[in-house]
């Protein structure tokens, strides 16, 4: 499992929000629950490249600031920056966040097996042109 660090290519081409395309996103009230089921993940097949553990204060110095201008000239045609608001809000709550290489549906139905198994709080997939409740 991977610390996380934002990645150009995790990012809008437009306005710039935090929007990583074949990743997943899932946040958790609980930090033992993230780094367990990010372990689990591992265990189960996923590279350990492809998941990373978000604590709250990376999550509110790195991704937070990418709405800053994301309804900026224009208001987002998406919700893209109202999904990093609901991070935002969460992360400082002390929530922990699970990023996740998912680029088709059946790697996003085996992490939410694992993820289902512990309480969280928001989960959702980044697809080419739409953000998809998990």
């Amino acid at each position: 499992m991977k610390h996380f660090t934002l990645d150009p290519h995790m990012v809008a081409a437009f306005g710039g929000a935090f929007y990583p395309t074949g990743h997943s996103m899932v946040m958790f009230p609980n930090a033992e629950d993230a780094s367990r089921v990010g372990h689990q993940l591992i265990d189960n097949g996923f590279s350990g490249d492809e998941v990373y553990l978000i604590p709250p204060k990376t999550l509110l110095a790195q991704i937070s600031p990418t709405v800053r201008d994301a309804d900026n000239p224009l208001p987002s045609a998406g919700t893209d920056g109202a999904t990093v608001r609901a991070y935002t809000k969460l992360a400082r709550d002390g929530h922990t966040g699970l990023l996740v290489k998912t680029e088709n549906r059946a790697a996003a139905e085996r992490l939410m097996e694992v993820v289902r198994t512990v309480p969280y709080s928001i989960a959702e997939r980044y697809c080419r042109l739409v953000i998809e409740d998990l």
